[in-house]
């Protein structure tokens, strides 16, 4: 099945740009980046063509895609399924990677400790209905006062805060990224036939050569 991404982006045939090699037929062959695929809306709004995924540990979206469709080269598919264009900030980082950032982002080790924030635990009234939400920011020693109806009186919740460390904070954040969506297999056809419809060139055009290469104009021939 192995699809890797690169090797079906289409050619352009792209002027020499190098002093003294302007002629007509230097050109440099490169591919056009300017193409890229995406997930089709249909599919994207559907998360029937979708299941749930927790990255484990240290993977990547090649051991992902090796693990759910057998071929690491489809690591593409996984990252378009999530709306991924930047692995470095968008994906989970090394364990590796992660303290160090910590320690570049901190300092030291006992500033993970500190107090980053503080959140609410959370406030229902007498028949679970949130007065307060569970994880909201809020300010050392936040209280609230409001009337419960089924008691008939006023309530005042203390005591309902819990302190947030940098790195409980930063586990978060990273934690989040685990949680990602993976395009079932019986639907990646799907994708393949957009892609090499999007890919592909269409006749017509002066600077088609072919389905997979076109010609751009050399403009320095025109130029003064």
């Amino acid at each position: 099945m192995a699809k890797p991404y690169f090797r079906q982006i289409p050619d352009l045939l792209y002027p020499n740009r190098a002093p003294g090699e302007q002629t007509i037929s230097n050109y440099s062959k490169v591919k056009n980046l300017f193409k890229r695929t995406q997930l089709r809306e249909d599919i994207y709004a559907n998360l029937a063509y979708f299941t749930k995924y927790q990255i484990i540990g240290d993977e990547r979206p090649d051991n992902v895609a090796e693990k759910i469709y057998e071929d690491p080269t489809l690591d593409w598919i996984v990252l378009l399924a999530n709306n991924i264009t930047n692995v470095q900030s968008e994906w989970p980082m090394s364990e590796y990677s992660y303290h160090n950032f910590l320690l570049d982002k901190y300092g030291t080790e006992e500033k993970l400790q500190e107090t980053h924030h503080y959140e609410c635990t959370g406030v229902k009234n007498s028949i679970g209905s949130i007065i307060v939400e569970n994880g909201l920011h809020v300010p050392v020693g936040f209280a609230v006062t409001y009337f419960d109806k089924r008691l008939g009186t006023s309530v005042s919740a203390t005591n309902i805060t819990s302190t947030i460390t940098n790195l409980e904070y930063e586990n978060k954040i990273e934690d989040a990224k685990r949680n990602i969506f993976l395009l079932k297999t019986q639907y990646l056809n799907v994708v393949f036939n957009d892609l090499e419809n999007i890919m592909e060139y269409k006749k017509g055009s002066t600077q088609f050569v072919s389905e997979t290469l076109k010609k751009t104009e050399n403009i320095r021939l025109y130029s003064n």
